[in-house]
């Protein structure tokens, strides 16, 4: 059994962005020798996620409207949501909830020495309280 793993490290100029990190972890996958196998990227922060879609603008755009319907920002709009997590003195109380509604990780299976993405498929960072340094970790686990 052969493992790797990579830290990346983001800090977006937005307070939300979405990253396709699928080039970073194939060259992980790539240079790890594994031929079998999975890989786990996860973000290591509670106010960003990993999602696998489609890298086309139309449905990112989607993801982010339908997160913000789900978890609307309070901090930008004084008629927003007051969210329980505000008493502590943040505002990030959407950012927190967002990273739910996406997760924050993804395991990718690795065939023949490469990720095993269906045709569209395409592995993102989603940041949803940006403008600070956070992390993403790949894991890669095989033979």
């Amino acid at each position: 059994m052969k493992s790797a793993t990579e830290y990346f490290w983001f800090s977006t100029d937005r307070p939300r962005d979405y990253i396709n990190i699928t080039g970073e972890v194939d060259g992980v996958v790539r240079q790890s020798g594994i031929q079998e196998g999975m890989v786990l990227v996860s973000a290591m922060h509670i106010t960003a996620g990993v999602y696998v879609n489609d890298a086309e603008p139309g449905i990112i755009r989607d993801i982010d409207e339908w997160a913000d319907r789900v978890a609307p920002q309070s901090r930008l709009d004084p008629q927003g949501p007051e969210y329980h997590h505000h008493g502590t003195g943040e505002t990030n109380g959407d950012a927190h909830l967002k990273s739910l509604l996406i997760h924050h990780q993804v395991m990718v299976p690795i065939t023949k020495g490469a990720l095993d993405l269906g045709p569209w498929q395409q592995i993102y960072y989603a940041e949803f309280d940006g403008q600070r340094r956070k992390r993403v970790v790949v894991k890669a686990i095989g033979e």
